[in-house]
């Protein structure tokens, strides 16, 4: 049977490795350069272009509305033909990839995103010959949604 003392420690133990790793869920900003790198093959994307809608600052992570749109010519030579959104603070950078033809008429995507905290949201647009644009907005979240607790 154990002690009172080894059932504490026991206790305690169990309570630092879950703080240790809630608070390693979260990617890296580096883990979020590494989703846009390999998005965009190594190409730096160009700033403009990309709108974000997303709030300033919400009360709960677990569905934060989020819209994009690029602006940029849809025809069959020239369109957007794939949306990557990134998030530095989630789990897994990588939230959501758009793809569109130029049938789509517009490059434009709404959803709801799950975060983990308060963070920076990373849209990159890719244009059908390989251009690349990008846009960022930081986002406040008071209850973070991904952290499993």
């Amino acid at each position: 049977m154990a002690t009172r003392r080894e059932i504490i420690a026991l206790a305690a133990g169990g309570a630092a490795a879950a703080w240790l790793d809630a608070k390693s869920s979260s990617a890296a900003p580096h883990e979020a350069a590494a989703a846009v790198a390999e998005f965009t093959g190594g190409k730096s994307p160009e700033r403009g272009k990309v709108t974000i809608e997303l709030p300033d600052a919400v009360e709960d992570g677990s569905s934060v509305p989020l819209a994009v749109a690029v602006d940029h010519p849809m025809e069959a030579d020239n369109f957007i033909s794939d949306i990557l959104v990134v998030s530095e603070g989630n789990p897994r950078p990588a939230v959501a990839t758009f793809r569109f033809t130029p049938l789509s008429g517009r490059a434009q995507a709404t959803t709801r995103i799950r975060l983990a905290g308060s963070q920076t949201i990373i849209v990159v647009a890719k244009t059908s010959d390989g251009r690349f644009f990008r846009a960022q907005k930081p986002v406040q979240v008071t209850i973070g949604a991904c952290t499993g607790t």
